[in-house]
């Protein structure tokens, strides 16, 4: 049995401590032989994506629903025939696979159509007139194909009528038959296939034969009818040439597909609807990629989770309460957090996830790569801005040391490096900014949107405080949100400068004032979003509240 796969995902709005702690997280898990992988919940900002680069690591894969897609499941493998493939051929191909449905394609492997063993039982159970309508001109080809024979002389043209007539090798009652353009099935006897061919028949299926004299192909050629030996016996023969008309002619066009990208839940819904054994599968070029049946529905659940670097479910995937949670290592606060199952949940008091992670490492004596550690050592120093933030512990700065001796570098000069990357705002627009780290929050009912961005200097706000405002007024607009925060933060002047929309900004403004007569004043000592600005944004909430 596969091992199912564990998703570790940091929260939306990845910033690099979350992405930094799911990657590692994922190479401690399959350290321990744990197929887990590592996710992100939205675009990378510049820092993290110099991170990845600087140390090797590619970008974790876009985790978009907790629940499961199609393409995230074991579909059947789909059994292909072409249009122009015979029905004896589809039979073949489906006991084969011992499926029951087969996928009609063209070249590119796009679905035509869908045939399934009920079709053809009902072609052998039906009416007459439904197989003499497929088997009319059917080609001498695709009848030797049916049944095992090969053709010894093929007419010049098709006037095959539908019709099929097995004719005893007695020759004193051949007066009865019309066999005008039939397809007609008789024995190794000369005389008979003389007299066939003689009457109009369009094909003649000769059984129990190694050859056909020439003065038979002779006449044959002069009646301009096309003689095929059999491969099977008489019983046989009569049976397969129904099954020699393409599978086209049967095949239910139109049928009813699914795209990969849908979720097993909601395909289940509307499989519930219709009455077929299986559906086909298609990419969004419209290729198949396999069968989806009513027991892959039942069988399916949703996706493992992992959550790092948050705890609150507003905060990560989406349906994320419809997943089986099996972990949280996190730093913040604890706010909404509730499972239908236990779970094992590690919450410090420490400035990173990333700390948390690196811990583990050393707790269950994992050894740590020189790469892993660099990775882990960049998401430390960015949460903590280089020890700056009060969020900081000791911890944070023992783990942090430990990391760098790992990957040999030097704190200050890597944290000069990734802090000029972050800082690092010229050609971006206030859109852009404002979404480049971004938390919601439900604060006693108030509907907020806290944003933290990092700029070289406090000047470098103030110059694009208009810009800046527009910016967030639109976006607080198009989120409906009640009250949207963004911080720009200047590790180098130590401070934030903060903007404000929405029915409550006044509410920020109290929180965080400006000096006398000024605008959009350096709050100095205001690094942490976590441990400084939600609490005291919290407080002044709370007073109205």
């Amino acid at each position: 049995m596969t091992q199912e796969t564990i998703y570790v995902t940091g929260h939306m709005h990845p910033d690099t401590d979350s992405v930094a702690a799911a990657i590692g997280y994922a190479f401690y898990k399959r350290a321990n032989g744990i197929r887990a992988v590592p996710c992100r919940l939205g675009t990378l900002n510049a820092e993290s994506r110099y991170l990845l680069r600087r140390f090797g690591f590619e970008e974790p894969m876009l985790l978009e629903d907790a629940r499961v897609r199609l393409s995230e499941i074991d579909l059947d493998k789909p059994v292909l025939v072409r249009p122009e493939q015979t029905i004896y051929e589809t039979i073949r191909a489906m006991h084969a696979d011992n499926q029951k449905t087969c996928c009609v394609v063209d070249a590119d492997r796009k679905v035509l159509g869908v045939v399934t063993m009920n079709d053809i039982a009902g072609l052998a159970m039906g009416d007459t007139a439904d197989t003499e309508r497929i088997l009319k001109g059917v080609s001498p080809e695709n009848i030797a194909t049916a049944i095992g024979g090969r053709i010894i002389y093929k007419a010049s043209k098709n006037r095959v009528n539908g019709r099929v007539s097995v004719i005893a090798i007695t020759k004193g009652n051949l007066d009865v038959f019309n066999l005008q353009d039939k397809i007609v099935v008789t024995g190794d006897d000369p005389d008979a296939q003389l007299e066939l061919i003689q009457k109009g028949a369009a094909v003649l299926v000769v059984v129990r034969a190694d050859d056909v004299r020439e003065e038979v192909l002779q006449e044959a050629a002069r009646h301009d009818c096309s003689v095929i030996i059999s491969g099977h016996s008489t019983m046989n023969t009569s049976r397969y040439i129904f099954f020699s008309p393409a599978v086209s002619l049967i095949m239910k066009e139109k049928p009813i597909c699914f795209y990969d990208r849908e979720l097993v839940e909601e395909v289940g819904k509307k499989i519930t609807r219709s009455r077929f054994r299986a559906y086909p599968v298609i990419d969004d070029d419209g290729r198949i990629k396999g069968f989806v049946a009513r027991y892959h529905v039942m069988t399916a659940r949703n996706k493992k989770i992992i959550m790092v670097d948050h705890n609150e479910f507003s905060q990560s995937v989406r349906a994320i309460d419809r997943a089986e949670v099996l972990e949280v290592i996190d730093h913040h606060r604890i706010n909404d957090f509730s499972t239908r199952r236990p779970v094992a949940f590690r919450n410090e008091i420490v400035g990173s996830s990333a700390t948390i992670v690196a811990t583990i490492f050393r707790e269950n004596q994992v050894p740590i790569p020189a790469q892993l550690a660099g990775l882990l050592l960049g998401a430390i120093l960015s949460d903590t801005l280089k020890f700056q933030s009060p969020t900081t512990t000791e911890k944070d700065k023992v783990t942090a040391n430990i990391l760098a001796a790992l990957a040999d570098v030097d704190i200050d000069e890597f944290a000069t490096d990734m802090f000029t990357v972050s800082a690092n705002i010229r050609g971006r627009s206030a859109e852009e900014l404002i979404n480049t780290d971004i938390k919601f929050f439900d604060i006693e009912g108030c509907r907020t949107m806290i944003s933290q961005v990092l700029v070289p200097t406090a000047e470098t706000a103030v110059t694009m405080a208009e810009e800046v405002q527009e910016a967030l007024d639109v976006f607080t607009v198009k989120k409906g949100l009640d009250l949207c925060v963004l911080a720009m933060t200047s590790i180098l002047d130590h401070g934030s400068v903060f903007f404000a929309s929405g029915e409550r900004r006044e509410w920020a403004a109290e929180a965080f004032p400006n000096g006398e007569g000024e605008e959009h004043t350096v709050q100095k000592g205001i690094l942490s979003r976590k441990s400084q600005i939600v609490p005291i944004l919290t407080g002044v909430i709370q007073k109205y509240s």
